[in-house]
C-alpha cells in the first residue's frame, strides 16, 4: 500500500507503457506548439507586427496538420488529444485571425467591424463543435462522403479570413484613405463565418490516399510548394486562398453529382 507513495523502480516498469505513453505525448506536444503560435499571433498584432502574426497563423495550421497525422502514424490518437487539438484550433483558427483582423481594419468599421470579428469566432466555436459532434457518425457515411467535410474547415476559414491583409502586405497601401473598405472586409469576414457553419460540402484531404506511383510527384509538388512559401510567401498564400475558394463550388457539385449516382 506504502507503494503508492513513492517513486518505483524504473527497471521494474513496462518498457511497453512508458514507449506508448511517450508516443501519445508527442502529438499533444505538437499540438501545444499550435497553441503558442496562435497566442503569440494575438501578441504580434497587438504590435501592430502584421507579417508576424500572419506567419505564425501559417505555422499554426501547419503544426495542426502534422498533430493528427502523427498522431494516426503512431497509434496514438485519443480522446484526450482530440478534445484539446478542438481548443488549440479555436484558439489559433477563430480568436486570433478574429483578433488580428480586428486591431489591423475591422476597428475602423464600427458596430460592424466588431459584429464581424464576433460572428467569426462564434462560427468558428460551432463549426469545431459541429465537427466533434458528427465524428462519430462519420463511420456511417458511404465511402466517397468522407472525402468531404460539412462547411469550410476552421484552419481554411482563417486563412480565407485572414486573405485580406495577406494582399495588402503586397501593396502596402494606406486603407484609411478608403472608408468602404473596413465595412467591405467585414462583410467578408462574415461570409466566411457564414461558410464555416454552412452544410455545403468542401474537399478534405484527410482520407485521400495516394498510389505508390503518385508519392514522387506529391514530394515534388510539396517541395515546390514549401519552396514557393519561404521565397515568395504572400503571393502564395493569396494564390492557394484563391484556389481554394474557386474549389467550394467544383466540391459542391462533385459532392451532389455522386449522391444522385447513388440514388439511382
Amino acid at each position: 500500500m506504502l507503494n503508492r507513495f513513492f517513486i518505483t523502480d524504473p527497471d521494474n516498469e513496462d518498457p511497453n507503457k512508458k514507449d506508448k505513453q511517450l508516443r501519445k505525448l508527442i502529438p499533444n506536444i505538437i499540438t501545444l506548439a499550435s497553441m503558442v503560435c496562435g497566442l503569440t499571433a494575438i501578441q504580434m498584432a497587438i504590435g501592430s507586427e502584421w507579417r508576424n502574426a500572419v506567419l505564425l497563423i501559417l505555422v499554426a495550421t501547419i503544426l495542426d496538420t502534422m498533430d493528427g497525422a502523427i498522431a494516426r502514424l503512431l497509434n496514438a490518437t485519443s480522446k484526450f488529444g482530440a478534445e484539446l487539438d478542438s481548443l488549440a484550433d479555436f484558439l489559433s483558427f477563430g480568436i486570433a485571425p478574429a483578433t488580428i483582423m480586428y486591431l489591423w481594419i475591422l476597428n475602423d468599421a464600427g458596430q460592424i467591424g466588431w459584429i464581424a470579428a464576433l460572428v467569426f469566432t462564434i462560427a468558428s466555436a460551432l463549426r469545431l463543435a459541429r465537427f466533434n459532434a458528427a465524428s462519430e457518425e462519420q463511420e456511417k457515411k458511404p465511402d466517397w462522403g468522407k472525402y468531404f467535410f460539412s462547411g469550410v474547415p476552421a484552419p481554411a476559414g482563417s486563412g480565407l479570413a485572414l486573405l485580406p491583409i495577406i494582399i495588402y502586405l503586397q501593396i502596402d497601401m494606406d486603407l484609411s484613405d478608403y472608408n468602404y473598405a473596413s465595412p467591405l472586409i467585414g462583410i467578408w469576414t462574415l461570409i466566411i463565418a457564414g461558410l464555416m457553419v454552412s452544410q455545403i460540402p468542401t474537399f478534405s484531404s484527410k482520407q485521400i490516399r495516394l498510389p505508390s506511383l503518385g508519392l514522387i510527384p506529391t514530394l515534388a509538388i510539396a517541395s515546390l510548394f514549401i519552396a514557393l512559401l519561404i521565397h515568395a510567401p504572400w503571393i502564395t498564400l493569396t494564390i492557394s486562398g484563391v484556389i481554394y475558394a474557386c474549389l467550394i463550388p467544383v466540391s459542391y457539385s462533385v459532392y451532389r453529382a455522386r449522391e444522385k449516382n447513388r440514388n439511382i
